[in-house]
């Protein structure tokens, strides 16, 4: 007694133990199966597939750049009413994109030599930007903290946390600098200098009001309103390369006298008397700045508006 398949159906000692053709019920919706043609959900795709056949087709015979477009321009919308009407792309401007958001660290406020434009001409430069403006955007990193202090009781899996403060970090402020000409060089010296400055205290033979003070607070401001608003800020470090694979350009901070220039002396031969410094063409500096608050605005701090953003511009970050 042999079972075996024999045109789809089972064969049992040479008799037929099914039909050659499936049942009504397992038959498909639209599948004619006397004249093998292609149920009507199939012939759609078939229909699809041929005319992309010819479409590689004559484009390979046309050459291999109109086959590339032919198969881009098969799925283009070409109805002009389904593509919709075309829009002019404009840039509008507010006024908001004229104010002056650069990062910038300011002049000291105290009345000193900080403000003696004759006498302080090294500083002179900063008078126009009111203090350290960094040309282009530079990197700042800052962070906040909120301290707690860790309680462990005995026989515990999870250990308690007392709040105890917050603070702000330090903040880290790294910009580019490049000098192509003459003034672009005296500022750069002129922020060197200014650095210097805020970095020493008030100490010597100087007999002033100040003698003694700490080094100066100055105010950071940068990005509108609502990021850096007259944060006021000490200057604990900061750092500048001056790397040897670029040029150097020269420049000076002495008056230009006319009467010397008519008598045969040049430009150069009266910086050179004066004094002449060289600034690199391009150069970084990196600025850390520790926000610094007294204990009248620690006082009169106001959490409820600080979350409203109301007293942002107070210098409360």
């Amino acid at each position: 007694m042999t079972t075996f398949f024999k045109n789809g159906v089972i064969v049992k000692d040479g008799v037929n133990q099914g039909q050659k053709t499936p049942t009504k019920a397992f038959q498909s919706a639209g599948q004619n199966t006397s004249s093998g043609n292609a149920p009507e959900w199939a012939s759609g795709f078939i229909q699809g597939a041929k005319d992309i056949g010819q479409d590689i087709y004559d484009g390979v015979s046309d050459g291999a750049e109109n086959f590339a477009s032919n198969m881009r321009s098969k799925f283009l919308k070409k109805d002009p009413e389904e593509i919709g009407a075309a829009t002019q792309a404009s840039w509008a401007q507010s006024s908001w994109e004229d104010r002056d958001w650069r990062v910038r660290l300011s002049l000291p406020t105290h009345k000193s030599a900080w403000y003696d434009k004759k006498s302080n001409k090294i500083l002179q430069p900063l008078s126009a930007t009111n203090g350290m403006t960094f040309p282009y955007t530079p990197t700042i990193i800052l962070s906040h903290s909120a301290n707690y202090q860790q309680i462990a009781p005995i026989h515990n899996n999870y250990p308690f946390f007392a709040y105890q403060n917050s603070q702000v970090d330090q903040l880290v402020i790294t910009g580019q600098f490049y000098c192509q000409n003459g003034t672009e060089a005296n500022y750069w010296v002129a922020c060197l200098h200014y650095l210097r400055a805020v970095t020493k205290m008030d100490y010597g033979s100087d007999k002033s009001f100040n003698r003694g003070a700490p080094p100066p607070v100055v105010k950071l401001n940068g990005y509108g309103d609502f990021v850096f608003k007259d944060v006021p800020v000490i200057i604990t470090n900061f750092t500048v390369d001056m790397p040897n694979e670029v040029d150097y350009i020269a420049t000076g901070f002495g008056d230009i006298d006319p009467i010397a220039l008519r008598n045969g002396t040049s430009v150069t031969e009266q910086k050179r008397e004066d004094g002449v410094g060289w600034a690199p063409a391009e150069s970084q500096f990196t600025v850390t700045c520790q926000p610094i608050y007294s204990r009248d605005k620690v006082t009169n701090f106001s959490y409820s508006d600080f979350i409203k953003g109301t007293n942002l511009d107070k210098g409360y970050i």
